[in-house]
């Protein structure tokens, strides 16, 4: 456990083994704050932190809108010097063996190199897409009921109460959102101006209903730029919620019309975001994909159970898993369909065969074990469980991480 006087060594051996580059200040006393020093690992070689681990304490939506305990495994480091010791290895193997003790059926992370946390078993569940939309070419198709949508510019700290209401209610209807912790509000707003490139402070925008109700918020940087022949300026958008359509809308059109801006950039969206729709070109929009929340079931039998399902199933899955073997064996997982399940670990012959990593990608809904078979790594044992079984890990709509951690 990390004592609170050796944080500063700690985080410095961290930003050692991400390239040696310090954290800006600003967010150096943010993750401070946030860190929980009984959930915090540091291996030493004397007086020297070689290694670095830690988890927040998150709540995690999941598919039929329950929110789950989840580990948040973060700040992971090795020094450079002390690399393929196992030090690695060693810390996964406390940090989820704590995990199981605190009763928390799932850990997740975001990898700064994917590569390296399947053989721990974390399967990419979530991804996230970044846009950058031409906004002289591309032109915004907007449902009825937008031009009833007011916005207006908020301060962003001031604002803070009104967005994280309409975040709180959004959570349950996508599955990946964490429920947000005291002083993680200020995560989402931190602004450091050595952080922002040239561009400007945080700005915020907020959609109010009809009824007078907030209803959406975007946050939001313009970053100026002129050549010879005038203003390049663009817009590049933090996070943008809204609670209906026509709220939606109004903040992305309102975010193409900035005056001086010819491009709208934004990052780690949902892959299904409503504006692929209501934009005229998709082409000209330039959607890209990366792996976003890589999830690890750590009780099979308690995170089978705790989310629903959008199919009836009665299906026997046989679990390879070497790192948690208490995970390891057959699990009868019966769902009927309209929000009731349980697994339990039964002797019956299994129907598909798959290691807890695809387990982890299936389990948000957002990854089809049908398209993991195809790839070989669902071995279907009784004909038609894999399309049965996809049918009812399928979720309604795509799950997502707004945010880092």
């Amino acid at each position: 456990m990390l004592q609170r006087d050796e944080w500063d060594v700690w985080f410095g051996q961290l930003e050692l083994a991400f390239g040696g580059v310090p954290e800006l200040a600003q967010g150096r006393e943010l993750y401070r704050s946030l860190t929980e020093p009984d959930r915090s690992l540091g291996v030493w070689d004397g007086e020297q932190c070689v290694g670095s681990a830690s988890a927040f304490t998150f709540r995690l939506s999941v598919p039929g809108g329950a929110l789950v305990p989840a580990a948040g495994v973060t700040m992971v480091g090795v020094s450079p010097t002390h690399r393929r010791r196992g030090v690695l290895r060693s810390m996964m193997r406390r940090l989820l063996d704590d995990v199981r003790t605190a009763g928390e059926p799932l850990a997740v992370l975001t990898a700064s190199d994917p590569a390296i946390y399947g053989r721990f078993g974390y399967g990419t569940a979530a991804y996230a897409m970044a846009v950058e939309i031409d906004t002289t070419r591309v032109r915004l198709s907007v449902p009825p009921g937008t031009d009833e949508v007011a916005v207006r510019l908020a301060d962003p700290e001031k604002a803070l109460p009104d967005c994280e209401r309409v975040y709180a209610e959004l959570v349950a209807r996508r599955p990946g959102m964490p429920a947000r912790r005291p002083g993680w509000d200020r995560y989402v707003v931190s602004d450091p101006p050595e952080g922002r490139d040239g561009a400007s402070p945080l700005q915020c925008v907020l959609a109010e209903g009809p009824d007078g109700e907030i209803a959406g918020y975007a946050r939001y940087r313009v970053k100026p730029e002129w050549d010879h022949s005038g203003s390049e300026g663009r817009v590049e958008v933090v996070d943008l919620d809204a609670l209906d359509p026509a709220a939606t809308a109004a903040l992305w059109r309102y975010l193409f019309g900035i005056d001086l801006t010819w491009t709208v950039r934004a990052g780690r969206r949902p892959v299904d975001d409503p504006v692929l729709h209501l934009v005229s070109d998709v082409r000209r929009s330039k959607p890209s994909l990366r792996d976003s929340l890589h999830v690890r079931l750590v009780d099979v039998a308690a995170a089978l159970t705790a989310r629903t399902y959008a199919a009836p199933l009665d299906v026997v899955l046989e679990v390879e898993d070497a790192f948690c073997p208490w995970n390891e064996g057959r699990w009868r997982l019966v769902a009927d369909g309209a929000g009731s399940a349980v697994c339990t670990r039964t002797a019956e012959p299994a129907d598909l065969e798959l290691s807890v990593r695809e387990l982890g990608s299936a389990y948000l809904g957002g990854t089809a074990l049908t398209s993991l078979a195809a790839a070989g790594l669902v071995r279907e044992l009784r004909p038609g469980a894999v399309v049965r079984a996809s049918r009812a890990f399928a979720g309604d709509v795509a799950p997502w991480l707004p945010h880092g951690f």
